[in-house]
């Protein structure tokens, strides 16, 4: 015969939990936006993208952390958190910043094209320009 039915939390247990339940307050991931409206985690120059695209292809908080070690380890966690909480809103974000950056190398090979660069460079240099 078990002995676990007559078993009962105790009083105290159950505040505890309560009091738990009533210190939740929600608390906002540590991203900022930058003049260049791009998102960076906590007081770092470390974009949101870099921190989502390493958790997506299989890093841990950890291994983030050693790769970025101007992180908190808090923020990250905080992070994926919100990532993982609204990804559709995060990976909207992350889109329209790939669609921007591809629209960016565009207008940047428009101008100064990559044929013929080192002919250009040697040219200059041989110039004394």
């Amino acid at each position: 015969m078990s002995t676990t039915n007559n078993l009962k939390y105790p009083l105290a247990l159950k505040e505890q939990a309560k009091a738990v339940l009533e210190s939740l307050t929600p608390e906002l991931p540590p991203l900022r936006l930058d003049g260049s409206c791009v998102l960076r985690v906590g007081p770092t120059r470390v974009p949101l993208d870099t921190v989502i695209y390493a958790f997506n292809t299989g890093c841990t908080a950890e291994e983030i952390l050693l790769r970025y070690p101007t992180l908190d380890l808090n923020h990250i966690y905080a992070v994926i958190t919100y990532y993982l909480w609204h990804r559709d809103v995060v990976d909207a974000y992350l889109e329209e910043r790939r669609k921007f950056g591809e629209e960016m190398q565009r207008e940047i090979e428009a101008r100064w094209p990559k044929e013929g660069i080192k002919e250009r460079l040697l040219a200059r240099r041989a110039g004394g320009k």
